[in-house]
């Protein structure tokens, strides 16, 4: 598909084609995960509290909640 955008700034759209080229990609395939990133983004913002899983901060991380609590309201 080929489009045309008005508005975009000059000095970032050469800053990203650059970018593009030195990553050995086109200013196309750079756009489409530019845009695939943002839309990623975006739908991740909307979900739930609930909805978040939870994850592994890495290794001496297992105390890291009782640490922030003693932190931010003491014994």
């Amino acid at each position: 598909m080929q489009l045309s955008v008005r508005d975009v700034d000059e000095k970032i759209f050469k800053e990203f084609k650059a970018q593009a080229i030195k990553e050995g990609l086109g200013v196309g395939t750079a756009v489409n995960i530019a845009m695939e990133m943002w839309v990623e983004k975006e739908k991740d913002k909307k979900r739930s509290f609930v909805e978040l899983e939870p994850f592994d901060w890495g290794r001496g991380t297992e105390k890291a909640s009782k640490e922030m609590d003693k932190d931010l309201y003491g014994d």
